[in-house]
């Protein structure tokens, strides 16, 4: 059982976020706390990009950006990962320079730190040098980048599949059982 919690931040790629939680919630026999955290632009952009205000629907803990006292601020309360999905590179080049101003650069000092798990979804597209070196930095302190790049060799047929092969990829990183495509095979495995 893992504890997991997923921040949201106002990077275009909300489809990205929404698919994540589906699968966190629906793999809650492995998942035994689930904690979200999402900026006011994130609200904005799901709102814009997905025509709903379904992002407090899912069975998870919700907190504010403000509130320091939520678990995941703590290495003491021992989460084993931090999703930031979308990512944008402003909260990127915040945890890369270690400036924790909110509760989702702290929760990433926190699995920093820790050397816990934090998975960086970023979506931006190109990258400027100051993001590359962002990436490096945060690579090299334990984080994992994860761009929002799907892949397409198990025939997606709508832009919901093809981002889940990202999400799906998320799933994995954060060490949880996944059923999804797997390269070389030819359908998804059996239940």
């Amino acid at each position: 059982m893992k504890k997991i919690a997923v921040a949201i931040t106002g990077a275009s790629g909300s489809i990205y976020a929404k698919l994540v939680l589906e699968a966190l919630t629906q793999l809650k026999d492995q998942v035994s706390e689930l904690s979200v955290v999402m900026t006011d632009n994130a609200r904005l952009v799901w709102q814009t990009e997905l025509g709903n205000e379904q992002y407090e629907t899912f069975d998870a803990k919700y907190f504010s950006t403000k509130d320091f006292m939520a678990p995941f601020a703590s290495g003491s309360a021992q989460y084993d990962a931090l999703i930031i999905v979308p990512c944008s590179m402003g909260t990127l080049g915040r945890i890369a320079s270690g400036i924790s101003n909110d509760l989702i650069t702290r929760a990433a000092d926190v699995m920093l730190k820790e050397r816990k798990k934090l998975i960086c979804v970023i979506r931006d597209t190109p990258y400027n040098l100051v993001h590359i070196r962002n990436m490096e930095t945060v690579t090299l302190s334990g984080g994992i980048i994860c761009p929002a790049s799907p892949s397409f060799y198990s025939l997606p047929q709508s832009i919901e599949e093809a981002v889940r092969t990202v999400t799906n990829r998320v799933v994995d990183l954060v060490g949880l059982t996944n059923r999804s495509y797997r390269w070389g095979q030819k359908n998804l495995p059996e239940d």
